[in-house]
């Protein structure tokens, strides 16, 4: 439990369409938001957004929520971030997640299978990259290092014979820290878990505060003192209530009902263990079945308020205090647009 809570400013995917958030990011700056985020699915990447925000900024920390693990491969994670970090004076807090399969299988061409061993040793080569203590090895399954002829890939489209020359490496350029703060992505227990013991924070998409205790619990229990619990919520100042929840659960609709197979679809999940299990099973049939309108009027007002902060100041203020009552340390804000929103939602959570 905490009463202080941090506040981060989260920007998801970069679009085209959209204006250059720069202007934004340096608002939140300079009104003392700690970080800013960016997200990759099948569009933009995390890391390019936030190497342009950083150029123009010098003290707010530039996380990524979440980079793609089945898109790079460890030592090549671990290289983009250690030169991001040099290059904006040790601000990168790294955020990785396994995604689901359907973009992993469908868009990167890798297995889905077996995410938390894969991520467990994702972490430990990207570690070793960093700490730069002897030529990097490693004996996993999914990432051994050097490459063995028994563990390639064999021959067929675009795959060549593993030679069997590979050599163990170190990395050329000094980080300029060892140790790059690790977020994971995780939705569910067994994840969190994984995140309490390996990581130094979670990043959860969905939180309902009043909920995370009983939901996440004993996956928690292994956290440090220091564990970051940095929770995105949809944040929007507005007068009208109804609009604004219409708004999340828009979004709700799209991650519920379309965001996965229907065999397999992480978010789904977890609307489920916050209590709403038929109704996820309700709006995912809806939305597979093209009855998109009655999947949006499927989702429960409840649901879509318990998990965001919408509404004029007061109201907001109001529903800030179960989340100062939850373990959630960091806020990451998604929707305010301009420097009024900001400062008013700082003004807000920070006092």
């Amino acid at each position: 439990m905490t009463t202080d809570l941090n506040l981060g400013l989260n920007l998801g995917y970069w679009q085209r369409h959209a204006a250059d958030a720069t202007g934004l990011v340096q608002a939140a700056e300079r009104l003392g938001y700690g970080s800013v985020w960016t997200a990759e699915a099948y569009g933009s990447d995390a890391f390019t957004p936030l190497a342009w925000y950083g150029a123009r900024t010098s003290r707010i920390k530039l996380g990524t929520s979440v980079a793609q693990i089945s898109a790079r491969t460890p030592a090549a994670t671990a290289m983009t971030a250690m030169t991001l970090d040099h290059l904006t004076g040790g601000r990168l807090l790294l955020g990785i997640g396994a995604s689901g399969p359907q973009v992993v299988e469908g868009w990167y061409g890798m297995p889905f299978g077996r995410p938390l061993a894969r991520t467990r040793e994702y972490v430990e080569i990207m570690r070793k990259v960093w700490r730069r203590e002897e030529p990097v090895t490693g004996d996993g399954e999914h990432y051994p290092l050097p490459l063995r002829p028994e563990e390639g890939p064999g021959a067929g489209p675009g795959r060549g014979r593993v030679t069997g020359l590979g050599k163990p490496l170190k990395l050329i350029t000094h980080p300029l820290r060892p140790e790059i703060p690790l977020y994971l992505g995780a939705e569910g227990p067994k994840n969190v878990a994984l995140a309490a013991e390996i990581a130094d924070g979670w990043l959860p998409l969905f939180v309902f505060p009043e909920k995370i205790e009983q939901m996440y619990g004993p996956s928690l229990a292994g956290a440090g003192p220091d564990f970051d619990i940095a929770a995105m919520v949809m944040t929007v100042i507005t007068d009208d209530v109804r609009a604004a929840l219409d708004g999340v659960k828009m979004m709700l609709t799209l991650y519920i009902g379309g965001m996965g197979a229907k065999s397999r679809n992480f978010h789904a999940d977890i609307i489920g263990r916050m209590g709403y299990a038929e109704a996820a099973e309700e709006i995912q049939a809806l939305y597979l079945a093209g009855r998109r309108d009655e999947a949006f009027a499927a989702i429960p007002d409840e649901l879509a308020d318990g998990i965001s902060l919408v509404g004029p100041p007061g109201r907001i203020r109001e529903r800030l205090e179960p989340w100062r009552r939850s373990p959630v340390s960091t806020l990451l804000v998604m929707g305010p647009h301009d420097e009024p929103s900001l400062k008013v939602v700082r003004d807000l959570v920070l006092g």
